[in-house]
């Protein structure tokens, strides 16, 4: 047992030693208590203060005697606050312990989940498996490429000779249209007439008609003789 232990007894339940939190939670309580000591000795100090200020003409004795007091107050205030610092310190060596053991447990925790999880890996097996994965991903690839490829059903083609023929094709016909054109240049076209056709007055196309039947009555007649 430690000497703490001899001196206030065992903290924890059933003799065992007080746990961390245990520890911190009295160490506030603690804390707390000597913050309200430290509230009580300033408030008499200051009330020393003021009488001995208040018999300091009339009763020295009695100024004194309360500048004596408020000295003991102020002797045990700076032991208080040494005291207070001291706590203070324990209590966060003790927080950070906790929490440093907090993490190793946790990690500990981690660690063997990840062992458990990588028991039944092997990474020879880790290995073959992406090796085949690579490969079948290849394998998947050059399916893609083939089943895009355009299919020509046997027939393959240069498309140098094709161009070539298309750009046959193109001259020969823009050489049929510049002979086309050098065509119509050549016909004169009719001139129009500068001064209009005479007209015969009085003659219809019915008595035109007449004139004929005439003419023909007369050409058999003659015939006939």
């Amino acid at each position: 047992m430690s000497l703490f232990g001899k001196l206030f007894g065992s903290g924890g339940k059933g003799g065992k030693g007080p746990t961390p939190q245990e520890a911190v939670q009295r160490l506030r309580e603690t804390e707390d208590m000597l913050a309200k000591k430290q509230e009580f000795l300033e408030k008499k100090i200051e009330q020393e203060l003021m009488t001995a200020k208040k018999n300091g003409t009339k009763n020295k004795r009695a100024a004194l005697q309360a500048l004596k007091r408020k000295k003991r107050y102020e002797q045990q205030l700076t032991q208080i606050d040494g005291t207070l610092s001291t706590l203070e310190f324990q209590r966060e060596a003790l927080e950070n312990a906790n929490t440093n053991t907090e993490v190793l447990k946790n990690m500990g925790f981690a660690a063997e989940a990840m062992k458990a999880a990588h028991q039944n890996m092997d990474i020879d097996k880790v290995d073959d498996l992406m090796a085949e994965i690579t490969e079948q991903q290849e394998v998947a690839q050059e399916i893609s490429d083939v089943i895009s490829r355009p299919i020509g059903f046997g027939q393959e083609f240069d498309e140098d000779e094709l161009m070539a023929e298309l750009e046959e094709l193109e001259q020969e016909e823009l050489d049929k249209n510049l002979l086309e054109v050098e065509g119509t240049e050549d016909v004169p076209l009719p001139s129009v007439p500068a001064t209009s056709l005479p007209s015969q007055p009085g003659r219809t196309p019915k008595k035109k008609e007449e004139e004929d039947e005439d003419d023909m009555a007369d050409l058999e007649a003659w015939a006939a003789n």
